[in-house]
């Protein structure tokens, strides 16, 4: 059976990679390369951040984490583990999604900055993008699977389908036009990558005077947070983010303070009531399967959420 999966970020890499694995003959449409996809500009760390419902995520982000564990053993996907501290400036109870996660401690003093008086500590799989999203795309390719890049992108997905194919609609944002989806809405988020001074440890505070802040350190850079911008479709750098980004961050990590700065970019998160996967038929013998809507979790739900989408795929094939 013919699956075409529209979208080429890490949830349309993943779905294609599972579906071609398992037999489907996949090729991917999309607009643009994953190199100039929101995925690119994401930090990409292990968070279930802004995406619901709760009970399905747990599962998915479960599902993500392991197969990301295993992917750290591989050094030419770009995953590795790293601590990741959360910051509270009073004590909280433990996290809902502490089941999801295979390392969970809570923070001790010597884990907390100066103004922290609780947090907690997981071991949390990082997936680089610049080497993440060209693994996923080499190993896609090498299992026999095409990418059609097609930058006018497509009006309807209408424009694929055909009888006895699978069409996998994986286009974050993009869904609200091709689909009509007005639940859809973008969450602008802002990084600044700097040079690693030698950091090991992720650091984030969501909801206390530095919020929204988070260090995220890489192999061969540093990647520093952020803003969550509900509605705003706004591409454009903003210097007074930057700024805030880099006092905050400095703030909660001094070693950062001679740091270099080498980028800022903008990236708009996919933002929904709940993740949409579903399957929607068409006819007969045609359907589209459905898989967005994941807000600032994409690299924490992708490969939960491609099993999901291969588990529908396969109960459609089986009807045809």
């Amino acid at each position: 059976m013919e699956a075409v999966v529209v979208g080429c970020g890490v949830i349309g890499l993943t779905t294609a990679i599972r579906l071609r694995e398992a037999g489907f003959r996949t090729r991917i449409v999309t607009k643009a390369l994953p190199s100039e996809t929101t995925s690119a500009v994401a930090a990409a760390v292990w968070y279930p951040y802004k995406a619901y419902p709760r009970d399905r995520v747990l599962g998915w982000s479960r599902a993500t984490l392991d197969a990301l564990c295993d992917l750290a053993r591989d050094p030419a996907a770009g995953c590795s583990l790293l601590p990741l501290v959360d910051l509270f400036e009073t004590p909280v109870p433990d996290p809902w999604w502490k089941g999801a996660v295979r390392s969970f401690r809570r923070a001790t003093a010597a884990d907390l900055p100066p103004g922290y008086a609780d947090g907690y500590v997981i071991e949390a799989p990082l997936a680089e993008p610049p080497a993440f999203l060209p693994y996923l795309e080499r190993r896609f390719r090498a299992a026999g699977g095409a990418i059609d890049v097609r930058p006018e992108g497509l009006t309807s997905l209408d424009e694929l389908a055909a009888d006895g194919r699978l069409v996998v609609n994986c286009t974050g944002l993009g869904a609200a036009a091709l689909t009509g989806d007005d639940a859809l809405y973008p969450i602008r988020g802002q990084v600044v990558r700097v040079t690693n001074p030698g950091l090991r440890r992720s650091l984030a505070d969501e909801y206390g005077r530095r919020a929204i802040s988070y260090i995220i350190p890489r192999a061969h850079d540093c990647i520093l947070g952020g803003v969550a911008e509900a509605g705003v479709w706004d591409l454009t750098p903003d210097p007074a983010v930057t700024a805030t980004i880099l006092r905050r961050c400095r703030e909660l990590e001094p070693r950062l303070r001679d740091a270099e700065v080498l980028d800022v970019r903008v990236g708009l998160r996919p933002g929904r009531p709940a993740v949409r996967l579903e399957l929607e038929r068409r006819g007969p013998r045609r359907a589209v399967l459905h898989n967005y809507g994941h807000g600032g979790a994409g690299f924490t739900l992708c490969w939960g959420c491609a099993d999901e989408a291969l588990a529908l795929a396969r109960a459609f094939a089986a009807t045809l």
